[in-house]
């Protein structure tokens, strides 16, 4: 079964709330996902045990996914959300973004997502696309 790893900024409740929508699409649609908050954990406490816990669950999912989908709203795309798309991207697999903000898209996040090929506005322009993208 295709996994994706979906990223995204984790610092509020909307922003969580909406990846897990993006998750649960995916896996409706017949993929498995690798949500970090839910799979490895919430950072909670930044202690050493805590990062270095949460930084290689995270690298783990980042190699055994075969595509990205990446939640990319806000007024600069969330730094930990470009690591992990640019991970992706290294490592030859799809990166698909995801945002209906209108201020602009990063050139490099542009790039990584197939020349803006892959960037929708929404879940329901998402599942199609990822669809056609890894049906082969």
């Amino acid at each position: 079964m295709t996994k994706i790893y979906v990223a995204g900024p984790l610092f509020n409740t909307h922003e969580r709330w909406y990846l897990e929508q993006i998750a649960a699409a995916l896996e409706s649609a017949g993929y498995s996902t690798f949500l970090p908050h839910r799979d490895a954990g919430d950072l909670g406490e930044p202690t050493y045990e805590a990062r270095k816990r949460v930084f290689y669950a995270d690298l783990t999912a980042l190699d055994e996914c075969d595509a990205c989908v990446a939640l990319l709203t806000g007024a600069d795309h969330d730094s930990g959300t470009c690591v992990e798309l640019g991970y992706m991207f290294a490592n030859k697999k799809p990166c698909f973004g995801i945002s209906d903000d209108r201020r602009w898209l990063n050139n490099m996040v542009w790039g990584v997502c197939k020349d803006g090929e892959h960037v929708v506005t929404s879940i329901d322009m998402l599942i199609p696309l990822v669809q056609a993208e890894l049906k082969g």
